[in-house]
């Protein structure tokens, strides 16, 4: 809680014609042109599988030719990195929704007898709060 203004102080104030704060910057975050996405494979089968560009690209396609024909395979997909397991891709921020309900509808692939499909772990409209939400699943499973 701020002290009150001494009567000094007021009469500084009112004769320069400035405030006790002073606004030096604002900035406006606007919508961004572009959402993020952690994808994780899943399988059913003991077999571990890892993921590569080209599966996470043929998976992306599949599901979204799936779900919304040729439109959705229209939607560009930027594949940020993968590892192991995981994956994280840059797409449209207009297309978001449409590309999260559309992994989330699709029934996955089956290769060599394993089933894949990709799970939605996170998406945002800004990468810097995805980052670390790794470590939010150890803490509450553990």
């Amino acid at each position: 809680m701020s002290q009150p203004l001494s009567s000094a102080e007021k009469s500084i104030l009112d004769k320069t014609g400035l405030e006790k704060s002073h606004e030096l910057l604002t900035c406006t975050a606007k919508s961004p042109p572009f959402s993020y996405v952690h994808l994780e494979l899943v399988t059913d089968g003991s077999a571990s599988v890892e993921l590569d560009n080209l599966m996470v690209k043929s998976y992306c396609t599949a599901a979204l030719r799936q779900f919304l024909g040729l439109t959705g395979v229209a939607i560009p997909i930027d594949i940020l990195k993968v590892d192991a397991s995981h994956c994280w891709l840059r797409v449209p921020q207009p297309d978001l929704g449409m590309f999260a309900a559309a992994i989330t509808a699709w029934k996955g692939s089956s290769d060599g007898g394993t089933q894949c499909l990709l799970r939605v772990k996170q998406c945002s409209d800004w990468l810097g709060t995805m980052v670390g939400g790794d470590d939010q699943d150890w803490l509450w499973h553990s």
